[in-house]
């Protein structure tokens, strides 16, 4: 490893840098942790703990990847703009500072929020202001320790992987201490070159999440009880918003997790698929008896959601059955007003419940399977646009939290969610049932589906290379059968003529309805196993999703 000394210049690197690096230099599996390497850019920008080095997210890396972005961006036009937000994590407004500064020193004009908003918000001011890309500044729903930077495209939409390539080539040819242009953000700001974002964006932010209501007033007509957490995030002010402008007159919050606070300190993995991190608005819902608890992540683009039992007990929803519940909703309640468009079309993901087809085929609905990823579900959001038919679109949702009920933004949206899932639960209290009552009868009409990700780990000098080597394994293996039912389909992802884009994905079909699909993550050495269970009842359902997982994990040589 070659150390920069350069690190160690409070001149070029900064006070608290220098020092800080001084001090890792002291250890050298630490050093090794921070500068043995550099953050990769990919489609999901950076992603990194916080601390000095090029393999952690600073002040240095962020500038370094802003000024690769804004060479990218002049070589297509001479005066390009971006709009750039951050959430509540340690560092966001200063990394956010810096990436606005170094654009503007750079020739490119950059609009920031003044205050802390959620990534669809971002997505939203990028479309709103015509600009040509987006920087939020976020790592989502990760431990306090780390910090991320995603980039937009002039949609709204995450970017695509051959403009992550152009833009990690602009960064490698950057030097991170000369080859930055840092500008004094102060000046910049007072010479207009960086403007904040005005307040009347945020405003029409939340009335496009207003528009699209199904039945406004409803919430004020049930008298809703809600319970919410946004777990310390950038959700707090846009959610409650949203929902007493709608009407929602009891909505009580989770207080120690109100306040935005990078620490998390109640919750430290902050994302709401995740039973522990619904713990505390769990409690505070059986405390005052709400009809409905949700949280919403860090950057509030994911919603974790539970809804009251006949018994006063709660069942938190998986992201599936969150996501049939609201296709099925928007779809029926659409169908009786007379306001479902010629063609409907939803959008979900590969890896999400089978039964969203079963759903949208009872409504006539077409419904799109896109690779996973939010950002390809925004794809089919500008196809449609682009062909005048942006009408057609009723939603887009992931298995992982993450939905989408209009054209006003490319990405997740859990204000959005929030206000939709309040609905939902007024609309069914009204009827004299629960939203749990709702499922069920889904349930017993399209039977009882059971989703399950599962996911591995690799450790050891190579968890890149003995993951891929796992997928290589299973990719050779013909697998006629698995736990007695045979394979009715095989779909490599990779190799396959299947009309979406090559993935490294492998996916089983089964001759008794069960799925089984293997994913690796593209950025960390994690692979995923995902699991859709039909079956006679909850019980069977998990005790045959079992049987698949022992088989599977077995063929893949992992602890099951």
């Amino acid at each position: 490893m070659e150390f920069d000394r350069r690190w160690l210049d409070p001149a070029l690197a900064g006070e608290e840098l220098a020092a800080r690096t001084a001090r890792v230099m002291e250890d050298p599996a630490l050093l090794e942790g921070c500068f043995g390497g550099g953050l990769e850019f990919g489609t999901a920008g950076l992603r990194g703990i916080m601390d000095t080095g090029t393999a952690r997210m600073n002040r240095i890396t962020v500038g370094r990847a802003t000024q690769g972005l804004a060479a990218v961006l002049l070589e297509e036009r001479p005066d390009p703009q971006v709009a750039i937000a951050y959430d509540s994590r340690h560092q966001s407004r200063a990394f956010a500072e810096e990436a606005a500064a170094v654009l503007a020193a750079s020739g490119v004009r950059a609009w920031i929020y003044p205050r802390l908003m959620p990534t669809p918000a971002l997505s939203y001011a990028v479309r709103r202001l015509g600009c040509d890309a987006g920087i939020m500044i976020t790592a989502s729903h990760n431990p306090p320790a780390y910090n991320g930077y995603k980039v937009y495209d002039r949609t709204g939409g995450q970017i695509v992987s051959a403009f992550a390539a152009r833009v990690q080539a602009a960064i490698d040819a950057t030097d991170p201490f000369t080859g930055v242009r840092r500008g004094d953000y102060a000046a910049l700001l007072a010479e207009g070159q960086i403007r904040e974002i005005p307040d009347q964006v945020r405003e029409d932010y939340l009335a496009e999440v207003l528009r699209l209501q199904l039945r406004p007033g409803i919430l004020a007509e049930s008298g809703l009880v809600v319970a919410y957490s946004p777990l310390n995030g950038a959700g707090h002010r846009p959610v409650i918003d949203a929902l007493t402008r709608a009407g929602l007159e009891e909505l009580y919050l989770v207080a120690d997790q109100s306040k935005p606070d990078g620490d998390f300190p109640t919750c430290p993995s902050p994302n709401p698929e995740n039973p522990e991190a619904m713990k505390m608005v769990l409690d505070l819902a059986r405390l005052i008896q709400a009809d409905l608890a949700f949280a919403t992540d860090p950057d509030s683009d994911r919603i974790g959601v539970a809804a009251r039992e006949e018994d006063g007990s709660y069942r938190l929803l998986s992201g599936n059955e969150f996501g049939v519940l609201l296709l099925d909703y928007i779809c029926r309640t659409r169908k009786a007003a007379g306001t479902l468009p010629e063609r409907p079309l939803a959008v979900t993901s590969i890896v999400s419940t089978p039964m969203a087809r079963q759903v949208a085929k009872k409504y006539g609905v077409e419904l799109v399977e896109v690779l996973t990823g939010f950002k390809y579900i925004g794809d089919e959001m500008n196809r449609l646009e682009a062909a005048g038919e942006g009408e057609r679109f009723l939603m887009g949702f992931e298995e992982s939290c993450g939905y989408l009920t209009g054209m006003h933004v490319r990405d997740k949206d859990a204000v959005n969610a929030a206000l939709l899932a309040a609905e939902m639960a007024a609309a069914c209290k009204l009827e004299g049932r629960t939203l749990c009552q709702a499922l069920d009868g889904l349930y017993a009409e399209h039977g009882t589906w059971f989703t399950k990700a599962d996911s591995f780990a690799f450790t050891g000098p190579a968890p890149m290379e003995a993951m891929a080597a796992v997928m290589e394994r299973l990719r050779r293996e013909t697998v006629d059968a698995v736990a007695g039912s045979p394979v009715t389909v095989r779909t490599d992802y990779a190799r396959d003529d299947t009309g979406l884009p090559r993935a490294d994905v492998l996916a089983w079909e089964l001759a008794d309805g069960c799925r089984v699909i293997a994913r690796p993550s593209g950025t960390e050495p994690k692979l995923k196993f995902y699991f859709a269970v039909r079956g006679a009842g909850r019980p069977a359902c998990e005790a045959r999703y079992r049987a698949l997982r022992v088989e599977m994990t077995a063929r893949a040589g992992l602890d099951g």
